[in-house]
């Protein structure tokens, strides 16, 4: 495994955090000041405990950012809405395979409309559960909250299994980006780059700062 340093480290701030009064001109701030993508987290008040956005939001900021839209959904079922966010400019469309009934028919079906698929592992989530999925896995995203609320602290638990998903996608010969998303800090971030993430999905930490450029630096390895 690489060290931190000598990865490349992609960071993609979280739109929850953001000003929704202002999402345009917020989003404009993020890329200006060196975001890689925009993560978009879509929550229905069922799998996740909160409301956000839909896909007409996605497609309301499309026309304003080359960003790629890293979209996470956190709602049940996925399928029905694969589409939706396909057409609405998601570029990435990740979800949690305990929110559909085939998660792998669900992976095809997201890569049969060009997009990156990505699979989500909550907490209790263990690794072992996409083993035979990883053929068809863009994108792995650890959360190291409980989704549903920005702002949580970080759960070190995470951290052996992110560093055994490292070892899964180094095996698997595939270019698989794994994520990591929840308490991501300057404080935290060393930590997860170092058990062999190469993706931090921060939203306070990015968006709370008075500085967005500063806040993103603050995040890569030195």
């Amino acid at each position: 495994m690489a060290p931190p340093h000598e990865r490349h480290i992609t960071i993609a701030p979280s739109l929850l955090a953001a000003d929704f009064g202002r999402l345009r001109e917020e989003v404009a701030a993020i890329e200006a000041a060196g975001a890689d993508w925009l993560h978009l987290d879509v929550m229905d008040g069922h799998f996740a405990p909160n409301i956000s956005f839909g896909p007409v939001v996605l497609a309301a900021l499309r026309k304003y950012t080359e960003l790629p839209f890293d979209v996470h959904l956190m709602i049940e079922p996925v399928d029905p809405y694969i589409q939706a966010f396909a057409d609405a400019g998601a570029d990435h469309i990740s979800f949690h395979p305990e929110a559909c009934a085939h998660p792998h028919r669900s992976l095809q079906l997201i890569r049969s409309l060009g997009k990156k698929a990505g699979l989500v592992l909550n907490p209790g989530t263990p690794p072992e559960s996409i083993a035979w999925m990883l053929d068809l896995t863009d994108i792995v995203l650890v959360m190291s909250v409980n989704p549903g609320f920005g702002g949580q602290q970080f759960l070190p638990s995470q951290l052996p299994k992110i560093a055994a998903l490292r070892g899964m996608i180094d095996a698997s010969g595939r270019a698989i980006a794994l994520a990591v998303d929840g308490g991501i800090t300057p404080a935290t971030a060393p930590a997860v780059l170092q058990a062999g993430a190469d993706t931090l999905i921060a939203g306070t930490a990015v968006f709370g700062a008075p500085d967005y450029a500063g806040a993103i630096a603050a995040l890569r390895p030195a």
